[in-house]
Formats: structure tokens, sequence, C-alpha cells
């Protein structure tokens, strides 16, 4: 465990740049099937919107599961953090954005 205690020791805002690494680079690795997934149901979202909706989607599921992380913290704490609400709003307006239903 030192190695990833090692890797998760520098931040940027306080937030482990580690963890934006791993999280930007899984949805990269698994965007065409998530793409191919979502074509299935007649939802086109291209693979490029996967990467602005990583975070939002990553609050989202931490929120489900119960794992408080510390931006999962900040961005549920009502009375501060804008900058990070606004920077997740902006993400999901801009990876919706692209999303199309097909009939």
């Amino acid at each position: 465990m030192e190695i990833l205690e090692f890797l998760r020791q520098f931040r940027l805002g306080g937030y482990a740049i580690f963890d934006f690494v791993v999280a930007f680079g899984g949805i990269y690795l698994i965007s065409p099937r998530l793409t191919r997934l979502f074509q299935k149901i007649k939802i086109r979202v291209p693979k490029r919107n996967w990467l602005f909706l990583t975070l939002p989607i990553s609050i989202l599921i931490h929120l489900i599961v119960g794992s408080i992380t510390p931006m999962t913290r900040d961005f549920i704490n009502i009375y501060g953090n804008y900058t990070l609400k606004i920077v997740i709003l902006i993400l999901l307006i801009l990876g919706l954005r692209g999303v199309r239903v097909r009939k």
C-alpha cells in the first residue's frame, strides 16, 4: 500500500491527481463499449462526451454507494465550494450537449 499512498500524496486543489488520472483513463478505455451499449438502447453518446461526464458520473456513483470522497463531500456541502459546483455543472452540460435519442 505504500505505492498507492505515495501516488495519492500529489494533490491539485486538495484532490489527488492520481484519482483524476485513473478516472479519466478508465473512462477513455471503456468509452467505446459504453457508446455501443447506449446505442443499443437508442441513445447516441459520442465518445468525447464520456470524458466530460467523468466527474459528474463519479460524484453520482460515490453518492449511490455511500463512499464519500473529498470531492463528493465538497460538492454536497451547501455552504461553499461554489467553484467546484460550477465546474461540475459545466462538465455536465458539455457532456450532455452531444447526446441524442434516436427513434
